[in-house]
């Protein structure tokens, strides 16, 4: 009689949709490879709109063309033109702007991008910029206050933005967005 030791058997072998039996890879489409000097020059195209009063289509301009196949520093400078584009925009414009989006071809998807973008600049405003020694000054009380270098209150502005884009996003799109956005592979 044969002993096999049947806890040591890798069932997911047997299940043909199992990850074992397909690559992961074949989930996420793939994304055409994008250079740093590209987004830059749509950064300054987009930035030409904004400075020209056209703040939807800047913000289209910007959200219809996200850079999936770029590095980290082209990812860095396009979210920082979409986060330029949105602190522009007044609160009273927000949602009858997002609406015509909505309403357009393809809206669904140009709102998806941007709330990949409010939950990616939420990120990066939550980061502290400075956790060394460097970044805390002794107050008399004998805590420490932790600043950044140059940022003051900016970040909070920022993240304030955010979530209000953020409420005005979910109201328009709907919570659909949200889902979309956290199960889809390709980040901005």
């Amino acid at each position: 009689m044969a002993t096999i030791n049947w806890r040591t058997i890798n069932i997911d072998l047997l299940d043909p949709e199992s990850p074992a039996n397909f690559s992961i890879a074949t989930l996420s489409p793939a994304a055409p490879p994008v250079s740093a000097s590209e987004v830059q020059s749509l950064s300054s195209q987009i930035k030409q709109l904004l400075r020209g009063g056209n703040s939807e289509g800047a913000l289209r301009g910007a959200l219809e063309n996200p850079p999936y196949g770029g590095d980290a520093a082209a990812k860095e400078v396009h979210l920082a033109t979409v986060v330029e584009i949105l602190q522009s925009i007044k609160q009273s414009e927000m949602s009858p702007m997002l609406s015509r989006i909505y309403d357009s071809d393809g809206g669904v998807e140009i709102l998806d991008v941007l709330m990949k973008y409010l939950y990616k600049g939420m990120s990066h405003s939550s980061k502290p910029s400075s956790a060394s020694t460097g970044g805390m000054s002794p107050q008399p009380t004998g805590f420490s206050q932790i600043h950044s270098r140059g940022g003051g209150e900016g970040g909070g502005q920022a993240m304030s933005v955010l979530l209000s884009w953020h409420e005005k996003l979910v109201e328009i799109a709907g919570p659909g967005s949200i889902v979309r956005v956290m199960s889809d592979r390709r980040t901005v």
